[in-house]
Formats: C-alpha cells, structure tokens, sequence
C-alpha cells in the first residue's frame, strides 16, 4: 500500500500538489478530496517504445505523474493537462464492453478530455515531443 511511502510533489520546476489543487477548483468543483499527486519514481532507462505520462491508483487515491515532465522545456498547460485526465479516471466511470474487457477511456472520457482548454494545443505538444522522453 502506498501509505508506507513518502513520495514528493515538488519537483524542481513545477508544484503537482498547487497543480491539482487549481485544476480541482476549475474543473471539478473541489470534488476530488483525499488524493496524493506526486512525482513518480526514476527509472535507470528511459522507455524505448512508449511513455506513460501519469497514472492514478484510485483505490489508493494516489496520481502518479512521470518525473520526466519536472524539466524547464515542459510548459505548465502541458502538465495541467496530463494531471486533468489522471483526474478524470476519479469522475468518469469505466465501462465494460461486449467482449467483457474493462475500457477506461470511454465516450464520455473523451468529450470530457476535449473540453480542457488548451486539449488540442497539448495533444499537439505531446506528439511534437514524445520524442524527446524515449532513448
């Protein structure tokens, strides 16, 4: 369980605990009570294929976002918006398709990703510069 760990959400650019806060108060009316955001651990390599830019462990309520996106070339609205979909997994239910598997992002996931701000200047950013966080 995560409550043995002492995990940070200061990095050295950016705050995640004033982040969520913020996005919190915005988008979600204060609703999301109780979580930890914080900056996950590093990796000896970096990943060759595909980045995972955050994930959230409901249960333990805890957003975990890489510490690759605490650098100065990462803007702010980049990682508001990676935080803003973590967030989202907490308000928007998963579904069960026709098949039995479980699918997290759903139809309403999407129309409620889209209705971030700045949604399609950060889609654009991340595969501008996925590049950059692969080996």
């Amino acid at each position: 369980m995560q409550r043995h760990l002492h995990l940070e959400h200061e990095g050295r650019c950016f705050d995640l605990r004033a982040i969520f806060e913020r996005l919190n108060a915005r988008h979600f009316r204060g609703r999301l009570r109780g979580y930890k955001v914080v900056w996950g651990r590093r990796r000896k390599e970096r990943p060759r294929e595909y980045f995972i830019f955050g994930s959230i462990q409901e249960e333990d309520r805890v957003i975990r976002i890489h510490p690759l996106l605490d650098q100065p070339f990462v803007p702010r609205w980049f990682l508001e918006y990676v935080l803003y979909h973590e967030m989202l997994h907490s308000v928007v239910p998963d579904e069960t398709d026709s098949a039995g598997r479980r699918r997290i992002h759903t139809a309403e996931f999407y129309r409620r990703e889209k209705a971030f701000p700045r949604y399609r200047r950060a889609r654009r950013w991340e595969d501008d510069n996925l590049a950059r966080f692969l080996r």
